[in-house]
């Protein structure tokens, strides 16, 4: 049977089927939106308060009367008459007190926003020219700014587990001889997820164990009361207080009718791709700051590249990162 390729009119361009409704912006064009730092500073304005050059209301009290700005103030051009303190568009942000330009802070979520698999603290540091230090707290700050992907879903739910972590012969023959008498994903981190068929949006997480309060707790806070769960033949899924349908895995079955766990499985993959083939080792302690950004890759992933980067500025409000507190 003949496969026809119906390609619809975008511009002057023919896009074919998948994201390729999505509006791209090449590096060119990005480089012609913001040539210098004052053009990402009215970027950052708009995608903050809707304008530039007048802020909303302060970030550092919440007050919205007695705003002024005082531009030969650099680099806090903005006043408050209510905390009488100065201010910019970094403040209360991811970017607080950072002193990266912000026309790097531009590039750094563009390459962010369009990298499927994510970006290596070492991309960002040759490609935005600052030193792997800054490029991997930069990294962390972008992550703590995704880092509250979610929210209750609507179902049909796919919830499903899976185990991050090296393989037994990579280990060093001391934690090998450790392990020896050990079945089972040892030496491995869980994680948790499930994912909406009705929005097609993820939400995960590093978890402590995936015993049966764990699994039926996480389920429950995401999940809408009447949602449809489907999960493999984990018993530890049993007796949910939702419509519950089971692929047994373990029998070769992995589809059955509308019961199958596919869609998430195909996150774990992605997940795991990128932290083999970007990042090649995540350790524990953050691997839930990870897990979380390419939950939130997958649910913005429809968005095009100039509302992906609008989207980051707004969820950095009101987050901080201090590098103490990253490497504490």
């Amino acid at each position: 049977m003949p496969i026809l390729l119906i390609l619809k009119q975008k511009g002057n361009v023919m896009a074919a089927p998948g994201k390729a409704f999505r509006e791209g912006i090449s590096l060119i064009e990005l480089f012609r939106m913001f040539p210098d730092d004052a053009a990402a500073e009215r970027w950052f304005e708009r995608a903050r308060w809707g304008q530039v050059g007048r802020p909303s209301h302060c970030p550092l009290c919440g007050s919205t009367e007695k705003l002024g700005q005082n531009r030969d103030r650099k680099p806090l051009p903005y006043w408050c008459g209510g905390c009488r303190q100065h201010f910019s568009v970094r403040t209360g942000t991811v970017m607080h007190r950072s002193r990266i330009p912000l026309q790097k802070w531009v590039i750094g979520i563009y390459l962010w926003s369009t990298s499927l698999k994510g970006v290596s603290s070492m991309k960002l540091h040759r490609d935005l020219n600052i030193t792997q230090k800054s490029a991997y707290f930069m990294a962390q700050r972008l992550r703590e700014a995704w880092s509250d992907s979610g929210g209750q879903f609507l179902g049909p739910v796919e919830a499903d587990e899976t185990y991050v972590g090296g393989k037994r012969h990579n280990m060093t023959k001391a934690r090998r001889k450790a392990y020896a008498k050990s079945r089972g994903p040892v030496g491995k981190t869980a994680v948790i997820g499930v994912k909406d068929r009705h929005s097609n949006r993820v939400s995960a997480r590093k978890a402590g164990a995936t015993n049966r309060e764990t699994l039926h707790g996480f389920v429950a806070g995401h999940a809408a009361p009447g949602a449809t769960v489907y999960t493999d033949d984990n018993a530890a899924y049993r007796g949910m207080p939702f419509r519950h349908e089971a692929v047994n895995h373990s029998a070769g079955e992995y589809v059955r009718g509308m019961a199958h766990t596919n869609g998430i499985e195909s996150f774990w993959a992605l997940l795991k791709r990128a932290i083999n083939g970007t990042f090649h080792h995540v350790s524990e302690k953050h691997l839930d700051r990870y897990v979380a950004e390419f939950a939130t890759r997958h649910n913005m992933r429809s968005q095009d590249t100039i509302d992906m980067m609008s989207d980051t500025v707004a969820r950095m409000a009101g987050k901080r990162l201090t590098y103490k507190d990253l490497v504490r």
